[in-house]
C-alpha cells in the first residue's frame, strides 16, 4: 500500500469527486507520482510506500473537474502542504471540495 492515500468528497452534492488528477510532489518540487480520483473519490497507491522525512505537497486539479460538469469555481487547483514525519506510519489526506471552498485533516 502507499504510504500516501487521498480522498475527495465534492461537498455541494455530497458524493465522491470522481476524476480529479492529484500529483504528490517532493521536498524538491519533483512530482513523485500521480493518479485520478476513482468512482469513489480515492487514490488509493499514490506513490511509494515509504518516504524520506519532510514536506510534501498534493496538487489536486479543481478546474478541470468544476469545468466539465459547468459549475463555476474560484480554485483552478488546490496544493496541500503537508509533513511526512520518519516511522509515522500512514498519511492519508482527504480533501473535501466545493466551488468557492475546502477543507482538509489528516485521516486514517
Amino acid at each position: 500500500m502507499s504510504l500516501i492515500t487521498t480522498h475527495v468528497l465534492d461537498t455541494t452534492t455530497g458524493t465522491p469527486a470522481r476524476g480529479i488528477t492529484v500529483q504528490l510532489l517532493g521536498p524538491e518540487g519533483a512530482q513523485i507520482a500521480s493518479g485520478t480520483t476513482d468512482a469513489d473519490g480515492r487514490i488509493a497507491e499514490l506513490g511509494p510506500e515509504t518516504l524520506p522525512a519532510g514536506a510534501y505537497r498534493l496538487v489536486f486539479g479543481t478546474a478541470e473537474y468544476f469545468s466539465s460538469r459547468a459549475v463555476e469555481h474560484f480554485f483552478p487547483e488546490v496544493t496541500l502542504a503537508f509533513t511526512v514525519e520518519a516511522s509515522a506510519g500512514h498519511y492519508h489526506v482527504p480533501l473535501l471540495l466545493s466551488p468557492f471552498a475546502y477543507s482538509t485533516y489528516r485521516g486514517s
